[in-house]
Protein backbone atom coordinates (compact mmCIF):
# COMPACT_ATOMS: atom_id res chain seq x y z
CA UNK A 1 0.00 0.00 0.00
CA UNK A 2 1.85 3.08 -1.21
CA UNK A 3 1.41 6.66 -0.02
CA UNK A 4 3.02 8.39 2.93
CA UNK A 5 5.50 6.43 5.02
CA UNK A 6 4.79 8.97 7.78
CA UNK A 7 1.98 11.40 6.96
CA UNK A 8 2.84 14.85 8.33
CA UNK A 9 0.58 16.97 10.49
CA UNK A 10 0.00 20.31 8.77
CA UNK A 11 0.76 23.51 10.66
CA UNK A 12 -2.28 25.32 12.05
CA UNK A 13 -2.18 29.03 11.17
CA UNK A 14 -4.80 31.58 12.28
CA UNK A 15 -6.85 32.79 9.32
CA UNK A 16 -5.90 29.83 7.12
CA UNK A 17 -7.93 26.70 6.50
CA UNK A 18 -5.93 23.60 5.60
CA UNK A 19 -7.35 21.99 2.45
CA UNK A 20 -4.98 19.26 1.36
CA UNK A 21 -1.67 17.50 2.03
CA UNK A 22 0.01 16.55 -1.25
CA UNK A 23 3.16 14.63 -1.96
CA UNK A 24 5.23 17.79 -1.59
CA UNK A 25 2.86 20.70 -0.94
CA UNK A 26 0.46 21.75 1.78
CA UNK A 27 -2.53 23.69 0.48
CA UNK A 28 -4.45 26.24 2.54
CA UNK A 29 -7.11 28.87 1.87
CA UNK A 30 -6.98 32.35 3.35
CA UNK A 31 -9.91 34.53 4.38
CA UNK A 32 -9.93 36.23 0.95
CA UNK A 33 -10.52 32.86 -0.70
CA UNK A 34 -7.01 32.75 -2.18
CA UNK A 35 -4.92 29.59 -2.07
CA UNK A 36 -1.76 29.45 0.03
CA UNK A 37 0.65 26.83 -1.30
CA UNK A 38 3.62 25.74 0.82
CA UNK A 39 6.33 23.56 -0.73
CA UNK A 40 7.85 21.17 1.80
CA UNK A 41 11.16 19.32 1.57
CA UNK A 42 9.39 15.99 1.09
CA UNK A 43 10.41 13.80 -1.83
CA UNK A 44 8.44 11.01 -3.49
CA UNK A 45 9.42 8.02 -5.59
CA UNK A 46 7.50 5.05 -6.93
CA UNK A 47 4.23 6.44 -5.51
CA UNK A 48 5.69 6.64 -1.98
CA UNK A 49 6.39 9.83 -0.07
CA UNK A 50 9.70 8.93 1.50
CA UNK A 51 10.42 9.26 5.22
CA UNK A 52 13.53 11.40 4.59
CA UNK A 53 13.39 15.04 3.51
CA UNK A 54 15.85 16.87 1.23
CA UNK A 55 16.89 20.16 2.90
CA UNK A 56 15.98 23.29 0.90
CA UNK A 57 14.14 21.27 -1.76
CA UNK A 58 10.87 23.16 -1.30
CA UNK A 59 12.63 26.49 -1.62
CA UNK A 60 14.38 25.36 -4.80
CA UNK A 61 11.06 24.26 -6.32
CA UNK A 62 9.38 27.53 -5.37
CA UNK A 63 12.16 29.81 -6.54
CA UNK A 64 12.69 27.93 -9.80
CA UNK A 65 8.95 27.86 -10.57
CA UNK A 66 8.72 31.61 -10.03
CA UNK A 67 11.67 32.15 -12.40
CA UNK A 68 10.07 29.97 -15.07
CA UNK A 69 6.70 31.70 -14.70
CA UNK A 70 8.47 34.89 -15.75
CA UNK A 71 10.05 33.18 -18.78
CA UNK A 72 6.73 31.89 -20.11
CA UNK A 73 4.42 34.76 -19.10
CA UNK A 74 3.75 35.73 -22.72
CA UNK A 75 2.66 32.18 -23.57
CA UNK A 76 0.19 31.42 -20.77
CA UNK A 77 -0.85 33.26 -17.57
CA UNK A 78 0.03 31.72 -14.19
CA UNK A 79 -1.80 31.54 -10.89
CA UNK A 80 0.71 33.23 -8.53
CA UNK A 81 -0.49 36.45 -6.88
CA UNK A 82 2.33 37.05 -4.38
CA UNK A 83 5.02 35.45 -2.26
CA UNK A 84 4.19 37.43 0.87
CA UNK A 85 4.28 35.29 4.00
CA UNK A 86 0.82 35.10 5.65
CA UNK A 87 0.58 36.74 9.05
CA UNK A 88 1.24 34.22 11.81
CA UNK A 89 2.80 31.66 9.46
CA UNK A 90 5.79 29.63 10.71
CA UNK A 91 9.18 31.17 9.93
CA UNK A 92 10.05 27.96 8.08
CA UNK A 93 7.52 28.89 5.38
CA UNK A 94 9.76 31.72 4.21
CA UNK A 95 10.88 31.17 0.61
CA UNK A 96 8.54 28.25 0.03
CA UNK A 97 5.13 29.94 0.06
CA UNK A 98 3.04 31.34 -2.79
CA UNK A 99 -0.37 33.01 -2.67
CA UNK A 100 -2.34 31.87 -5.70
CA UNK A 101 -5.61 32.40 -7.54
CA UNK A 102 -8.12 29.60 -7.03
CA UNK A 103 -8.70 27.93 -10.38
CA UNK A 104 -11.16 25.44 -11.80
CA UNK A 105 -8.50 22.76 -12.16
CA UNK A 106 -8.49 20.35 -15.09
CA UNK A 107 -7.89 16.73 -13.95
CA UNK A 108 -5.17 16.00 -16.50
CA UNK A 109 -1.39 15.80 -16.15
CA UNK A 110 -0.17 17.57 -19.28
CA UNK A 111 3.07 15.90 -20.26
CA UNK A 112 5.38 17.00 -23.07
CA UNK A 113 8.17 14.72 -24.25
CA UNK A 114 11.11 15.63 -26.46
CA UNK A 115 13.13 12.52 -25.68
CA UNK A 116 12.27 8.89 -25.02
CA UNK A 117 12.52 7.84 -21.36
CA UNK A 118 10.53 6.50 -18.41
CA UNK A 119 7.02 5.19 -19.02
CA UNK A 120 7.20 6.47 -22.59
CA UNK A 121 10.11 4.14 -23.29
CA UNK A 122 8.26 1.18 -21.79
CA UNK A 123 5.25 1.79 -24.01
CA UNK A 124 7.38 2.40 -27.09
CA UNK A 125 9.24 -0.87 -26.58
CA UNK A 126 5.88 -2.68 -26.58
CA UNK A 127 4.07 -1.18 -29.57
CA UNK A 128 6.09 1.78 -30.94
CA UNK A 129 3.62 4.32 -29.58
CA UNK A 130 3.42 6.68 -26.60
CA UNK A 131 -0.10 7.62 -25.49
CA UNK A 132 -1.40 6.69 -28.92
CA UNK A 133 1.25 8.73 -30.78
CA UNK A 134 3.04 6.51 -33.31
CA UNK A 135 6.83 6.91 -33.30
CA UNK A 136 9.42 5.68 -35.81
CA UNK A 137 11.37 2.46 -35.48
CA UNK A 138 14.88 2.41 -34.10
CA UNK A 139 14.52 4.69 -31.08
CA UNK A 140 16.30 3.73 -27.86
CA UNK A 141 16.47 4.93 -24.27
CA UNK A 142 17.32 8.64 -24.43
CA UNK A 143 16.65 9.15 -28.15
CA UNK A 144 15.49 12.60 -29.22
CA UNK A 145 12.04 12.41 -30.80
CA UNK A 146 11.44 13.78 -34.33
CA UNK A 147 9.29 16.49 -32.69
CA UNK A 148 7.97 17.05 -29.16
CA UNK A 149 4.76 15.17 -28.40
CA UNK A 150 1.85 15.73 -25.99
CA UNK A 151 1.37 12.61 -23.86
CA UNK A 152 -1.25 13.29 -21.17
CA UNK A 153 -1.95 11.27 -18.05
CA UNK A 154 -4.69 11.05 -15.46
CA UNK A 155 -4.16 12.95 -12.22
CA UNK A 156 -3.80 10.41 -9.39
CA UNK A 157 -4.21 10.77 -5.64
CA UNK A 158 -1.22 10.44 -3.28
CA UNK A 159 -0.10 6.81 -3.30
CA UNK A 160 -1.65 6.07 -6.67
CA UNK A 161 -0.01 6.08 -10.07
CA UNK A 162 -0.75 8.50 -12.91
CA UNK A 163 -1.98 6.57 -15.94
CA UNK A 164 -1.00 7.56 -19.48
CA UNK A 165 -3.99 8.21 -21.74
CA UNK A 166 -4.49 9.19 -25.36
CA UNK A 167 -5.31 12.68 -26.60
CA UNK A 168 -8.68 11.35 -27.72
CA UNK A 169 -9.40 10.20 -24.16
CA UNK A 170 -8.56 13.67 -22.82
CA UNK A 171 -10.92 15.21 -25.38
CA UNK A 172 -13.65 12.82 -24.28
CA UNK A 173 -13.15 13.75 -20.62
CA UNK A 174 -12.73 17.52 -20.81
CA UNK A 175 -14.08 18.44 -24.23
CA UNK A 176 -12.40 18.93 -27.60
CA UNK A 177 -11.78 22.68 -27.20
CA UNK A 178 -10.15 22.33 -23.78
CA UNK A 179 -8.05 19.37 -24.95
CA UNK A 180 -6.79 21.41 -27.91
CA UNK A 181 -5.88 24.32 -25.61
CA UNK A 182 -4.05 21.96 -23.25
CA UNK A 183 -2.00 20.44 -26.05
CA UNK A 184 -1.15 23.78 -27.65
CA UNK A 185 -0.10 25.43 -24.36
CA UNK A 186 1.83 22.38 -23.15
CA UNK A 187 3.91 22.14 -26.32
CA UNK A 188 4.44 25.91 -26.50
CA UNK A 189 5.77 26.08 -22.94
CA UNK A 190 7.88 22.97 -23.45
CA UNK A 191 9.40 24.43 -26.61
CA UNK A 192 10.31 27.71 -24.89
CA UNK A 193 11.78 25.90 -21.87
CA UNK A 194 13.66 23.38 -24.00
CA UNK A 195 15.41 26.18 -25.89
CA UNK A 196 16.27 28.11 -22.72
CA UNK A 197 17.61 25.00 -21.00
CA UNK A 198 19.64 23.95 -24.05
CA UNK A 199 21.39 27.34 -24.07
CA UNK A 200 22.51 26.52 -20.52
CA UNK A 201 23.81 23.05 -21.32
CA UNK A 202 20.76 21.13 -20.13
CA UNK A 203 18.40 18.91 -22.12
CA UNK A 204 14.76 19.03 -21.06
CA UNK A 205 13.77 15.44 -21.79
CA UNK A 206 10.18 15.72 -20.61
CA UNK A 207 8.04 17.67 -18.20
CA UNK A 208 4.48 17.86 -16.88
CA UNK A 209 2.16 20.77 -16.21
CA UNK A 210 -1.18 21.34 -14.54
CA UNK A 211 -3.73 23.83 -15.84
CA UNK A 212 -6.98 25.30 -14.65
CA UNK A 213 -9.44 27.94 -15.76
CA UNK A 214 -9.54 31.44 -14.28
CA UNK A 215 -13.01 32.23 -15.59
CA UNK A 216 -12.58 31.22 -19.22
CA UNK A 217 -8.80 31.84 -19.32
CA UNK A 218 -6.54 28.77 -19.35
CA UNK A 219 -3.95 29.29 -16.61
CA UNK A 220 -0.89 27.27 -15.61
CA UNK A 221 -0.71 26.25 -11.96
CA UNK A 222 1.26 24.44 -9.25
CA UNK A 223 4.96 24.07 -10.06
CA UNK A 224 6.59 24.35 -13.47
CA UNK A 225 9.80 22.99 -14.94
CA UNK A 226 11.41 21.86 -11.70
CA UNK A 227 13.51 18.75 -11.03
CA UNK A 228 10.37 17.23 -9.46
CA UNK A 229 8.23 17.67 -12.56
CA UNK A 230 10.86 17.33 -15.29
CA UNK A 231 13.76 15.24 -16.51
CA UNK A 232 16.84 17.46 -16.87
CA UNK A 233 19.93 15.88 -18.47
CA UNK A 234 23.43 17.38 -18.82
CA UNK A 235 23.77 17.99 -22.58
CA UNK A 236 27.47 17.18 -22.70
CA UNK A 237 26.86 13.69 -21.29
CA UNK A 238 23.86 12.80 -23.46
CA UNK A 239 24.32 9.40 -25.06
CA UNK A 240 21.26 7.52 -26.28
CA UNK A 241 21.10 3.80 -25.59
CA UNK A 242 20.96 3.82 -21.81
CA UNK A 243 19.65 5.81 -18.86
CA UNK A 244 21.05 9.34 -18.75
CA UNK A 245 22.63 11.13 -15.79
CA UNK A 246 20.16 13.70 -14.51
CA UNK A 247 19.49 16.68 -12.25
CA UNK A 248 16.21 15.30 -10.97
CA UNK A 249 15.21 12.70 -8.40
CA UNK A 250 16.30 9.80 -10.59
CA UNK A 251 19.29 9.59 -8.25
CA UNK A 252 16.92 8.68 -5.41
CA UNK A 253 15.02 6.20 -7.56
CA UNK A 254 18.26 4.51 -8.58
CA UNK A 255 19.35 4.09 -4.96
CA UNK A 256 15.99 2.65 -3.96
CA UNK A 257 16.10 0.14 -6.81
CA UNK A 258 19.62 -1.01 -5.90
CA UNK A 259 18.46 -3.63 -3.44
CA UNK A 260 21.99 -4.41 -2.31
CA UNK A 261 22.16 -0.86 -0.93
CA UNK A 262 18.57 -0.01 0.00
CA UNK A 263 17.33 -3.51 0.85
CA UNK A 264 13.94 -2.51 -0.56
CA UNK A 265 11.78 -4.55 -2.91
CA UNK A 266 9.43 -2.30 -4.86
CA UNK A 267 7.07 -5.24 -5.46
CA UNK A 268 6.56 -5.74 -1.74
CA UNK A 269 4.01 -3.81 0.29
CA UNK A 270 6.72 -2.61 2.65
CA UNK A 271 7.47 1.13 2.70
CA UNK A 272 10.86 2.27 1.40
CA UNK A 273 13.65 2.86 3.93
CA UNK A 274 15.10 6.21 5.02
CA UNK A 275 17.65 7.71 2.64
CA UNK A 276 21.28 7.68 3.77
CA UNK A 277 22.98 11.03 4.39
CA UNK A 278 25.12 10.73 1.26
CA UNK A 279 22.04 10.30 -0.98
CA UNK A 280 20.34 13.25 0.74
CA UNK A 281 23.37 15.50 0.25
CA UNK A 282 23.89 14.52 -3.38
CA UNK A 283 20.19 14.93 -4.19
CA UNK A 284 20.16 18.39 -2.62
CA UNK A 285 23.26 19.30 -4.63
CA UNK A 286 21.61 18.15 -7.87
CA UNK A 287 18.49 20.28 -7.26
CA UNK A 288 20.59 23.35 -6.45
CA UNK A 289 22.86 22.80 -9.47
CA UNK A 290 19.80 22.59 -11.72
CA UNK A 291 18.51 25.87 -10.28
CA UNK A 292 21.83 27.65 -10.68
CA UNK A 293 22.54 26.38 -14.21
CA UNK A 294 19.05 27.19 -15.48
CA UNK A 295 18.65 30.62 -13.91
CA UNK A 296 22.28 31.78 -13.85
CA UNK A 297 21.66 32.83 -10.25
CA UNK A 298 23.61 31.77 -7.17
CA UNK A 299 21.76 29.77 -4.57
Amino acid sequence: MSGFVHKPEPAQVPGLVHLHTGKVRELYQNEAGELVMVASDRISAYDWVLPTEIPDKGRVLTRLSLWWFDQIADLVPHHVLSTELPEGAPAGWEGRTTICKPLDMIPVECVARGYLAGSGLLEYDTDRTVCGVTLPEGLVDGSELPAPIFTPATKAEVGEHDENVSYEEVARRVGADTAAQLRQSTLAVYGRARDIARERGILLADTKFEFGFDGDVLTIADEVLTPDSSRFWPADLWEPGHAQPSYDKQFVRDWLMTSAESGWDRRSEQPPPPLPEQVVEQTRAKYIEAYERLTGLSW
